[in-house]
């Protein structure tokens, strides 16, 4: 059996959540989208631990974390980093967040400012913003619940589902590989937890913060993302000061999976000039 670059263990509290971690120095914290867990990040972590202390959480109700009692309020998220952080030791962490794992560290960047060294925000965006129709992802807020809850309230299988919505947010070229990989992750969801999930994170907004983003901040949106296209990225970069934009060519919502050599070479030239900011 060949041996895992990456080990997994639990931060304590509640709820207790899972990570892969895997080799030594400044931290880096990989936070997955809606419907994925840490799985998503396996095609970085070995690269990345050259580097950094290189980590991917399972969100709360994800993956290997536990579920919670009560509603989800989306600030939780923030909190329950502010906990990975504390146990791997690190006054400042690295944090790379795609889609609503984006959202999760922009909210990060606001309740825990002085915790950030950079930020690299993949395929994401801040919230709508009635001035100017960039800001906005290609669903309203109401398409977006239903059609992603409603399966599950009609009693769907996350695997059946997986399985038939496989490679919908890539792009039309995407390797067999790819789509598996996504399959596995969104096959793995806690159906109840999704769901607060999705009802928390809908209209949740952090645009009015975007112009308070401080910290090296590195964008980085699929050619051709059909949930957050690169108008999205545009607005983005106009709104974060010194903010540095990469578009992945033929990718899509999943950069990471999908091209990963070319996102793996866009976010470590990045951090390579920033390494030290996290201690």
């Amino acid at each position: 059996m060949v041996k895992s670059p990456w080990v997994t263990t639990f931060v304590d509290g509640h709820p207790r959540l899972c990570v892969d971690v895997a080799g030594e120095g400044p931290l880096m914290v990989f936070l997955h989208g809606i419907g994925g867990n840490k799985l998503n990040w396996h095609l970085q972590l070995p690269e990345f631990s050259n580097h950094f202390t290189s980590v991917a959480w399972d969100a709360r109700g994800y993956g290997g974390s536990e579920d919670y009692d009560g509603d989800l309020v989306f600030s939780d998220f923030s909190h329950d980093l502010v906990r990975v952080l504390d146990h791997f030791g690190a006054t400042k962490a690295h944090i790379c967040g795609t889609s609503m794992g984006g959202r999760i560290a922009q909210d990060f960047m606001v309740l825990y400012p002085n915790r950030v060294a950079t930020l690299v925000l993949c395929d994401t965006f801040a919230g709508d913003d009635e001035n100017d129709a960039r800001a906005s992802r290609s669903q309203t807020i109401e398409e977006f619940v239903e059609t992603r809850i409603r399966p599950f309230l009609d009693g769907a299988d996350p695997a059946e589902l997986a399985q038939k919505r496989g490679g919908r947010l890539m792009a039309p070229d995407h390797s067999e590989d790819a789509r598996r990989r996504a399959i596995e992750a969104a096959s793995l969801l806690h159906v109840e937890s999704y769901i607060k999930t999705v009802r928390a994170s809908a209209a949740f907004s952090r645009v009015d913060n975007l112009t308070n983003i401080n910290v090296p901040t590195l964008l980085l949106y699929g050619e051709e993302d059909p949930l957050t296209p690169p108008t999205v990225a545009s607005y983005m970069k106009e709104h974060i000061a010194g903010a540095e934009l990469v578009i992945i060519e033929k990718a899509g919502h999943m950069p990471y999976i999908e091209k990963p050599e070319a996102f793996n070479d866009a976010v470590l030239s990045f951090l390579k000039r920033h390494r030290d900011l996290a201690s």
